[in-house]
């Protein structure tokens, strides 16, 4: 079952506990094997046997990685509220995922683990000890968090830069199409069974607990469905918000079903109060969307970012239509269908992706005409007959659109590009 991984601060956690028993075991086998501080340098410890020195320094990086690490935050809310404000709040998923942002917290904060857990071994009673070997590492601690740090700030520019957080989108959305719809499409593919009709032995099956549908376990409900012997048909799909005491699935025979059976099937469905990019190719659609609709609206009005926008989602769409779509009505053995999950089809998907850019682009050529050029650029890369038709229905309704905020001279250009949209699809594929 998908989940976030424990969430934002699981790795930092892990690193720092993993540094802080490094601290405490290297202390503890220094103080057991004296002989292992004769190989650091007299100029770094001018006097091993000086407890001070060490609980100095000790002490002086621990105290320093808090404050970086207090300075690492604010960075780091600084860079989610600008990016949430100017481009949108649903990329704030995808900058809580970021390694970078998690290494950098977990460095910081095992270098402190590491000090306060040697801390204690510095001590002048009964007998003075100073763990020599383990203060240098914390000094190679604090000198690769230096160097972290300047990285660190690096790469936060970067990220908030708008061409890298939609290209960033883009990338992990090509990669659930991957590996939702690994087979690629060929000319010959033939049509998929359709899905589960209604009959009068359904049962109606509903979820306790208000969600998005964010992940669908086809194979455990394919196992449930063969072990209860009873056909399931899933009435919303992935990226869908389901209320509770919503109906979720339909289920033939299923007065059989008892409420362990029931919750069991429940299991295979993962909610939760926001939509993740596990399986909804249209939730990465939607925020490079987002971050378009904000760069054409009047009180931005910045059409390159939204044309990049464009560009970007013209690249999910070539990916989409090139791939075979997952399965819809699935069968154990082959041939006995046991259930049927819909996916987002081609049509919705470049709805979701162009219709708002163009109701909001209307007056915008420069837009506009990238909107046409991306269609074309699709219908070029598929020889679907029934996707280019799709597409050029779409061309004429931004053609149309545009017919109602500009003049002759601005329509010229754009009429020359759905005539070149038309030419195109006209062509054969081979």
């Amino acid at each position: 079952m998908y989940n976030l991984r424990g969430g934002f601060l699981v790795r930092p956690l892990i690193i720092a506990l993993v540094l802080g028993c490094a601290g405490a075991m290297m202390s503890w086998l220094e103080e057991q094997f004296p002989a292992t501080s004769g190989w650091v340098p007299a100029a770094i410890f001018p006097s091993h046997a000086d407890p001070q020195v060490a609980q100095v320094i000790l002490a002086g990086i621990a105290a320093s990685m808090m404050t970086v690490v207090s300075i690492v935050f604010a960075i780091l809310l600084m860079t989610l509220t600008l990016a949430s404000m100017q481009f949108s709040p649903r990329i704030i998923v995808s900058f809580s995922k970021d390694r970078v942002t998690q290494w950098t917290l977990g460095i910081f904060l095992g270098t402190f683990s590491y000090c306060m857990a040697a801390l204690p071994a510095a001590r002048s009673l009964p007998h003075p000890f100073a763990p020599v070997a383990t203060v240098l590492g914390a000094m190679l601690l604090a000198i690769t968090c230096v160097g972290w740090l300047l990285f660190f700030i690096h790469h936060i520019s970067q990220a908030i830069s708008v061409n890298h957080i939609v290209d960033k989108i883009a990338k992990e959305t090509e990669g659930v199409i991957d590996e939702l719809m690994p087979s690629p499409r060929g000319l010959d593919h033939l049509k998929h069974a359709e899905a589960l009709r209604p009959n009068t032995s359904e049962v109606a099956i509903s979820t306790e607990e208000s969600g998005y549908i964010r992940f669908i376990d086809t194979q455990r409900l394919v196992a449930l469905a063969k072990e209860f012997h009873v056909s399931i048909r899933v009435l919303r799909h992935v990226g869908h918000f389901v209320p509770a005491a919503i109906p979720l699935m339909m289920v033939s025979k299923g007065n059989r079903l008892s409420p362990e059976g029931i919750a069991r099937l429940l299991a295979a469905f993962d909610f939760g109060p926001t939509r993740t990019l596990q399986q909804d190719v249209e939730f990465g659609v939607l925020q490079i969307v987002d971050i378009a609709l904000k760069a054409i609206s009047p009180a931005v009005n910045d059409p390159t970012t939204a044309i990049s926008c464009v560009d970007q989602l013209s690249r999910i769409l070539i990916r989409f239509a090139s791939r075979e779509p997952p399965d819809e009505l699935l069968c154990d053995p082959p041939g006995v269908p046991r259930a049927s999950v819909t996916w987002i089809h081609f049509d919705r998907l470049l709805e979701a992706a162009f219709e708002q850019i163009r109701m909001y682009s209307k007056s915008d050529v420069a837009v506009s005409l990238r909107l046409l050029r991306a269609l074309g650029d699709i219908a070029a890369s598929t020889p679907d007959p029934e996707f280019r038709r799709i597409l050029v229905e779409r061309g004429m309704r931004t053609l149309a659109g545009c017919a109602e905020k500009l003049g002759e001279d601005e329509l010229q250009a754009l009429r020359i590009r759905q005539a070149a949209l038309e030419t195109l699809t006209a062509i054969p594929r081979s």
